[in-house]
């Protein structure tokens, strides 16, 4: 698939701290409750820490306990692929634009949408409503 914002692994690692590298490019996980936005209640949009899409909003932001930021739909569609690692089968949510990887999608969330998008804080940045 072509992307709209392609680079080198030496770009993404030069524009990227280490741990975004690490989640977004190489598809890891910050640890559970950690993260910088799981239990942030600010407004605005969250985008995308690699190429600043804009993926979800802080109206769809809920507390779902599971230790990362969790939302009911994103702002715009994602890219969703099988993930059969770590011994389970979840659908893994990666960025349209630059195909980093972002978290999880799993179908246990709140109504109207049944979804829960379990997403790493560490790839995305929250641009604060103006």
């Amino acid at each position: 698939m072509k992307r709209k914002v392609e680079k080198s692994e030496e770009e993404w690692k030069r524009e990227l701290s280490e741990e975004e590298y690490r989640v977004l490019r190489e598809k890891g996980t910050e640890a559970p409750f950690t993260g910088k936005y799981h239990r942030s209640k600010d407004q605005g949009s969250y985008v995308c820490a690699g190429c600043g899409k804009v993926l979800f909003s802080s109206e769809d932001k809920f507390d779902s306990g599971c230790g990362w930021p969790s939302f009911t739909k994103p702002t715009e569609e994602v890219e969703e692929q099988r993930d059969l690692g770590h011994g389970m089968v979840r659908t893994e949510v990666l960025c349209p634009d630059c195909g980093g990887h972002l978290g999880h999608v799993f179908n246990d969330g709140p109504a109207p949408t049944g979804q829960r998008y379990c997403i790493n804080s560490v790839s995305i940045k929250l641009k604060a409503k103006e």
